[in-house]
């Protein structure tokens, strides 16, 4: 049992609360109150006033399977073989002694959504984890979580211009995908009407996404190919996700027809491809004020990933509300990723994954966690 009192509480989905305390009981929060008194043999912790926040969520991102300090060794995120590979599964791939997970415990980033890189046309299925653990299958929030696809210049580049094969252009990538999401509808029907079609492991892995009960997580940068991933959604009857968004701004009023989550970045750094030449801080703001449900991404290590809450800062400061600037790190990925029963947000029943700031990160430079907690668990202690 663990107990935080005087802390200036931010819960996400209710008010703040100035000098407060939250009780964790069994790795869950059990209460959040003005006062509360101390249960006999409870842990206690003096905030000292600092801010209490949920822990951060990561709704797009490659750790474990992009090891720090390691080349080729540690490269598992891309299979550059075959532009159709949804029978790839992120777990198989995810080092938890990565140095990037305590790296981003100390930013205070304690979910994240992981899976494989954008070479391919459908990558394999993605993994929602805690980043506090040994053992992967001990950390899964959700798993699968998503299928991983990719338009626009990488699965073209990997192919047309690495491989010097299919697919070339724009017109194959959204081709396989269609073929192979046909394919699949085929395949269930068949095995709903009993015909007992041969097995196929890439079909199989595929059931999901026709069925409805994961996303297609949509890789797309530019106008033109995020407006296909949608296209190729609404043909099937798909759910979706739409990763990166970089030229979302330029879209926003269409892409509000549709409603799909928007999971922004990154966007910190050089423009370094074509496709990145609209990127801009400005875009979560845009997408917010249009009525879209906006989350803040690092897709690292493109940006490491305890620098989730500065670049939701960074967008703060070019337009997008101070509040939902936090929502788009927190309780915004967590519902987009079907998690928000468990995280991004304090609520009592919720898991108690915490983070006691030195300062709010999201206005002041050198802010960083003081104590980052993981079901009732301190994980990271500022010295």
């Amino acid at each position: 049992m663990l107990l935080i009192q005087n802390a200036y509480i931010k819960p996400i989905t209710g008010p703040d609360i100035p000098g407060g305390c939250l009780l964790a009981d069994g790795g869950r929060i059990a209460a959040i109150a003005p006062h509360i008194d101390p249960p006999e043999g409870c842990t206690v912790i003096d905030a000292g006033g600092r801010l209490l926040t949920p822990g951060c969520v990561e709704a797009h991102c490659h750790i474990g399977l992009d090891n720090e300090c390691l080349r080729w060794e540690g490269m598992d995120y891309n299979e550059i073989v075959d532009p159709l590979t949804p029978q790839l599964r992120a777990i198989d791939s995810i080092n938890p002694q990565d140095g990037a997970f305590p790296n981003a415990l100390r930013g205070g980033v304690t979910t994240a959504c992981t899976g494989p890189g954008s070479a391919n046309v459908v990558g394999g299925t993605f993994t929602v984890l805690k980043l506090a653990g040994k053992r992967v299958d001990n950390m899964l929030l959700k798993e699968p979580a998503a299928m991983k696809c990719a338009f626009g210049e990488n699965p073209k580049g990997c192919y047309g211009q690495g491989l010097k094969k299919s697919p070339m252009t724009r017109m194959a990538v959204a081709a396989l995908l269609r073929e192979l999401l046909f394919k699949t509808r085929c395949y269930r029907d068949d095995k709903l009407a009993g015909k007992n079609p041969p097995f196929d492991m890439k079909l199989e892995a595929m059931l999901p996404v026709i069925n409805g009960e994961i996303p297609l997580k949509c890789h797309a940068h530019r106008a033109d190919d995020i407006l296909t991933a949608v296209r190729i959604a609404k043909e099937f009857g798909v759910k979706a996700t739409l990763d990166h968004c970089t030229d979302g701004e330029l879209i926003s009023d269409e892409l509000a027809k549709e409603g799909l989550p928007v999971f922004v970045g990154p966007t910190l750094g050089s423009k370094s491809k074509a496709e990145l030449r609209h990127k801009s801080f400005t875009t979560p703001g845009a997408l917010y004020h249009a009525g879209l449900t906006v989350s803040i991404i690092t897709d690292a290590p493109v940006i490491p990933l305890e620098k989730l809450p500065m670049c939701a800062g960074l967008a703060a400061n070019a337009g997008l509300p101070l509040e939902e600037a936090w929502r788009a790190i927190t309780i915004n990925p967590a519902r987009s990723l079907g998690i928000d029963s468990r995280v991004g947000s304090l609520e009592p029943g919720k898991d108690a994954d915490l983070v006691l700031w030195t300062a709010d990160p999201l206005t002041t430079i050198g802010a960083e966690a003081y104590c980052t907690i993981v079901d009732g668990k301190v994980v990271y202690q500022a010295e």
